[in-house]
């Protein structure tokens, strides 16, 4: 039997990786092969569970810059929707330094086994033990909330739409 393994890396990972986050995160949306990808990877930590030759859950993290609210394109492809501004970043209210998580997810057939967990809490690890981070954010699909909220994130904003990928709530977590 293969063994799992939660792996990481700053900068872009290998393509399996990517097929995995396109095959859980756009394909079912009938979105591009390509909409996967995000203009920062090569900037964002990667976090990744792994088993064998195949990918089963995904996940990245970035800094959010000083100057930013959070707000942005949701791909780097053409027509890509915005994604809002989140609250504490706009009214500066939030600690910085703060981080973003996207595009999280795990393949189906794995979902229910502590995969997404253990991406998230390493994701958070290193945002905050690396580079010193004080909130994180994330924008979650409502099926996803209560995930977020069994591991100590809150929904900080009123529920919002992104175009072509449904209805979703911001949310944050403090780190001491």
């Amino acid at each position: 039997m293969v063994q799992e393994e939660l792996n990481h890396r700053v900068g872009l990972p290998e393509e399996p990786y990517f097929a995995t986050r396109y095959e859980i995160l756009r394909e079912p949306l009938d979105m591009p092969l390509g909409s996967e990808r995000l203009s920062d990877d090569d900037e964002a930590v990667h976090a990744w569970i792994e088993s064998g030759e195949q990918v089963l859950c995904v996940g990245r993290a970035h800094i959010i810059p000083v100057s930013s609210d959070g707000s942005g394109a949701d791909h780097k492809g053409p027509d890509a929707p915005t994604c809002p501004a989140f609250g504490p970043l706009a009214t500066l209210s939030a600690q910085r330094p703060a981080f973003q998580i996207r595009q999280m997810g795990t393949l189906p057939q794995h979902q229910r086994n502590g995969f997404a967990g253990q991406v998230l809490a390493e994701l958070e690890r290193i945002m905050v033990e690396d580079f010193g981070s004080k909130t994180g954010f994330l924008q979650a699909r409502i099926h996803a909330v209560p995930f977020y909220k069994s591991q100590g994130w809150f929904v900080i904003d009123e529920p919002y739409e992104i175009a072509g990928i449904g209805p979703h709530y911001s949310m944050s977590k403090k780190f001491s």
